[in-house]
C-alpha cells in the first residue's frame, strides 16, 4: 500500500505567495516530465480560452481529470505558455516524503489538504487564491489518479463549493469580479514499441506470480489471463476461494465484501455512494482516533490492516471491467498492465516515448448562488460535460453494466461540507 495516510496530527502547508521560483521551475518542466514520466511533448490546445480569462482579470479554476501522476506537471507547463504560475490543492501526505519534496512542491505552487478530515484551512486558501485572482487554482474534481485516460470517475463537488465562495467575494468587489472554471482534458499517447513494453511487464508480473513467462502474439489474451488470476488470488483472501459469474459482479461483491464490514464497525452500517467516497469516510473515521487516542500497539497495528484493505478496495474499483475487451487502444493496454504492476509493488516503471495533448474548454462562469431547484449542481454539471466533451467520450449512460461505473455513478454520501479533491500521488 501506497503511504497515502500519515498517523500524525495535520498542519496545513500553506501556498507559497511568490512566484520567483514558481517562474524558474517552470522552465525546467519539460525536462522534469521527461526525465521523470517519458513525456516528451506537450500539445495545448485552446490556450485562448484560458489567456482571455486571465486577461478579463477572472478568478480562474482549472478543473482537469486525472488520469497519470505527470497530470500536476503537464498543468504547471500549460499554465506555463499561458503566462501563468498556478497554484495546485495537493494530498498532504506528498509534502511529507521529505524537506526536498516539499520545498520544491511549495515553490512550484501547490499547497496541502488533508484527506483525512474537514481541511478548513485549505478550503479557505483555494477561496482566496480565487478571489485575489492572481493566479489560477489548479483542482483534480475526480480526487485520485485512475490510470484510466478512457474513464471519468464522478466528480466530487468541491469545486464548485470553493469557486462559489470565491465569486460571493468577488462580486462584492467595485467594479465586480467574476470566477469562471476551465474543465481541462489531458489525454496521453505512446510512441514506443507497445508489444515490447507490455511483454516486458508481464514477464516480471508472471515471475513474481512464480509463473513462466509466456508471451503470446496476443498481448489482449495474456493481460486477462493475469487480470483473472490476480482477481482469483484477492478472492481467496478474502472469501477464502476463487469466485464464478461476470467480472463486474465479481468486482462489485469484492469492493462490497471489504468495505461492509469496515462500514459496519465504523459508520454504522453500509454507506451509498462511490467507492471513493466511502472510503474516505472511513478513513476520516479511523485516523482520527489513531492521531487522538491512547491505542495499543494491536490495535494500531489492527487499524492499519483495515486501511491497507480499504486501498485494495478503492484500487479494484478502478479497474473498468470492459476496458481491454473487444480491440483496445495501445494506450488501454499499457494503462492496465502498468496498474497491475503498481498494485503489486507500489510502483509503476515508466514507459518511453510518451506526449500528452492537453485541450481547455471554453470558461464556465460561476454564481455566487446555486440553483437550489436543480436536481444536480449545474456547476459540476457543466463540467463533467466539457470533460466528456475534451476528452472525446460519451456521457455514461444511466444503466450501466460496468462495477466500476456503477459504484461510481450511484447518489454520493452527504457531509458536512463538499470536499475538495486534491491532487493525488
Amino acid at each position: 500500500m501506497q503511504s497515502v495516510v500519515i498517523d500524525e496530527p495535520y498542519e496545513f502547508v500553506p501556498p507559497y505567495r511568490g512566484t520567483l521560483w514558481a517562474r524558474g521551475l517552470q522552465m525546467i518542466m519539460p525536462l522534469w516530465l521527461r526525465r521523470s514520466y517519458g513525456i516528451e511533448s506537450v500539445e495545448c490546445e485552446g490556450l485562448e480560452h484560458l489567456r482571455a480569462s486571465a486577461k478579463a482579470g477572472h478568478g480562474i479554476l482549472l478543473a482537469p481529470n486525472h488520469c497519470r501522476p505527470a497530470d500536476p506537471g503537464v498543468m504547471n507547463e500549460v499554465c506555463h505558455r499561458a503566462g501563468l504560475a498556478p497554484n495546485t490543492m495537493a494530498s498532504w501526505h506528498l509534502f511529507k516524503q521529505s524537506w526536498l519534496q516539499k520545498f520544491i512542491l511549495r515553490r512550484v505552487g501547490a499547497f496541502s489538504i488533508y484527506r483525512e478530515g474537514l481541511d478548513r484551512q485549505a478550503l479557505q486558501a483555494g477561496v482566496e487564491i480565487l478571489a485575489e485572482a492572481r493566479r489560477p487554482l489548479v483542482i483534480f474534481p475526480e480526487g485520485v489518479i485512475t490510470r484510466t485516460n478512457d474513464r471519468l470517475l464522478a466528480l466530487m463537488d468541491g469545486v464548485s463549493f470553493i469557486a462559489r465562495a470565491a465569486a460571493k467575494k468577488r462580486t462584492a468587489l467595485n467594479p465586480p469580479g467574476q470566477v469562471v472554471i476551465h474543465p481541462v482534458g489531458i489525454r496521453y499517447h505512446f510512441h514506443g514499441d507497445i508489444d515490447e513494453a507490455l511483454h516486458q511487464t508481464l514477464d516480471d508480473i508472471e515471475r513474481g506470480l512464480s509463473w513462466r513467462p509466456r508471451r503470446e502474439p496476443d498481448c489482449g489474451q495474456r493481460i486477462h489471463r493475469v487480470g483473472e488470476a490476480l482477481l482469483w488470488l484477492k478472492e481467496i483472501e478474502y472469501f477464502g476461494k476463487p469466485q464464478t459469474g461476470p467480472i463486474p459482479d465479481r468486482l462489485k461483491k469484492l469492493i462490497n465484501g471489504i468495505l461492509i464490514p469496515l462500514e459496519e464497525e465504523w459508520l454504522d452500517g453500509p454507506k451509498e455512494g462511490t467507492f471513493v467516497n466511502r472510503v474516505k469516510q472511513l478513513r476520516i473515521a479511523i485516523v482520527r482516533g489513531m492521531i487522538s487516542e491512547d491505542l495499543t500497539e494491536d490495535e494500531r497495528t489492527r487499524r492499519w490492516d483495515q486501511l491497507a484493505d480499504m486501498y485494495i478496495a478503492q484500487q479494484l474499483g478502478h479497474y473498468p471491467p470492459d476496458y481491454v475487451r473487444s480491440t483496445p487502444s495501445k494506450e488501454r493496454l499499457l494503462e492496465t498492465v502498468e496498474k497491475f504492476e503498481e498494485d503489486l509493488t507500489d510502483v509503476s516503471r515508466i514507459h518511453r516515448p510518451m506526449s500528452a495533448t492537453v485541450r481547455i474548454g471554453p470558461a464556465i462562469t460561476v454564481s455566487p448562488k446555486r440553483d437550489r431547484k436543480a436536481i444536480e449542481d449545474p456547476v459540476m454539471a457543466a463540467i463533467e460535460q466539457q470533460l466528456h466533451q475534451l476528452l472525446d467520450l460519451p456521457m455514461p449512460a444511466t444503466d450501466n453494466s460496468s462495477a466500476a461505473n456503477t459504484l461510481e455513478k450511484s447518489a454520493p454520501a452527504q457531509s458536512p461540507m463538499p470536499s475538495p479533491q486534491p491532487a493525488d500521488q
